[in-house]
């Protein structure tokens, strides 16, 4: 496949492998902060090809939304004047009792839209009724959730509203260094496209670790890994980028400028880690009228998670789901507990997809 299979050669990749092999002189824990590269390294098993320890990060945006953020959600679905957006990777987010998906399965007005600005026509379409789109992830979906209330606003569309629950990948980094033990990072790159990579120079200082950002495929991960083993090998703490090809120092200004104009930093609860301070973005005070959660009077609810879901563990990178009770037997795709297990770049996800069992299963298999 055109412009993919550069990127996938085995030639180069097991060449990459023996570089990482015979660069690394010490078992290095590497955390990769998005669950896009965290599905490619379970994917390809590059995590078990290579003497470095790959640590996964809480980098799935569908994964740390938190659960009342969900309950909000299906609080405002369930209103008849409310027609509810948004991207279908949210739908089977379970919340306290259910999910988006049986909510629109009940009678919910639920509609998954491919872009907010499908949002924004569909509450200029529909001026009897109101139009809520889930604004949810990291500074990589921000940008266009901004320009959507920057449009509604300009049109004067009075019935539309976003349900904002973004956050922030610099502080997150900041918190687990605070508390786990990694080595170094692989930053996304798909994140630093938007914000590119200034922000995380002061971390790199601070903390005294490399951070490598990094694409998507398997030789992007593959380099990224090797250079910042080199950099631990050698004692550096650098930032650098592997991502050239997507990646500016200063981001895309554009968007960020989109960002500034609509949301300012505030404090952020991620789902099974908790609260972060200045790790996520509300609605700028000039633009509050397109606060959902104010509009229709939820922002008090609150949740607490499923007992057997040790979700915020694997999130802050302490256990892998192997180290779940609950992974594959009271868990799985189909019934899933937590978001990790829901969602397409969930870690757990990733490993059910992959095949991996826990030993315990492993040993009653036939």
């Amino acid at each position: 496949m055109k412009y993919l299979d550069e990127y996938r050669d085995p030639v180069l990749a097991r060449r990459l492998i023996g570089e990482i092999r015979a660069a690394a002189r010490h078992r290095w824990s590497i955390m990769e902060v998005c669950g896009g590269q965290t599905h490619t390294i379970v994917r390809q098993g590059i995590d078990e090809l290579i003497p470095v320890r790959m640590v996964h990060g809480p980098g799935c945006p569908v994964c740390v939304t938190p659960l009342a953020t969900v309950d909000r959600a299906l609080a405002i679905a369930a209103r008849p004047e409310v027609i509810f957006t948004s991207f279908g990777d949210m739908l089977r987010v379970p919340g306290s009792g259910t999910d988006l998906l049986s909510a629109k399965a009940r009678g919910a007005d639920v509609r998954v839209v491919y872009s907010p600005l499908d949002a924004v026509r569909l509450a200029a379409a529909n001026p009897g009724r109101q139009v809520v789109f889930f604004a949810v992830g990291f500074e990589t979906t921000a940008p266009a959730n901004a320009m959507a209330v920057l449009t509604a606003a300009r049109e004067g569309l009075a019935n539309f509203s976003v349900l904002v629950s973004h956050v922030l990948v610099p502080p997150a980094m900041s918190a687990i260094m605070e508390s786990a033990s990694v080595d170094a990072f692989l930053a996304a790159g798909h994140v630093c496209a938007v914000m590119g990579w200034t922000e995380y120079e002061p971390l790199a200082a601070r903390y005294r670790v490399p951070i490598v950002v990094t694409g998507f495929e398997p030789l992007d991960l593959l380099e990224g890994i090797l250079m910042v083993v080199r950099q631990l090998e050698e004692g550096r703490f650098e930032v650098e980028n592997q991502y050239a090809r997507a990646v500016r120092r200063e981001g895309n200004t554009f968007a960020r400028d989109a960002l500034r104009r609509v949301f300012r930093v505030s404090g952020q609860t991620w789902r099974g880690i908790g609260d972060i301070p200045d790790s996520g973005l509300v609605l700028a005070p000039e633009f509050a009228a397109y606060d959902a959660a104010l509009r229709f009077g939820v922002a008090g609810l609150s949740a607490r998670e499923h007992p057997a879901c040790i979700a915020g563990d694997i999130l802050r990178g302490t256990s892998t789901p192997l180290d779940c009770p609950a992974y594959g037997t009271l868990c799985t795709p189909r019934r899933p507990l937590g978001a990790p297990m829901v969602s397409a770049e969930g870690t757990c996800a990733a490993y059910h997809n992959a095949g991996r069992v826990r030993q315990e299963a492993q040993e009653v298999l036939p």
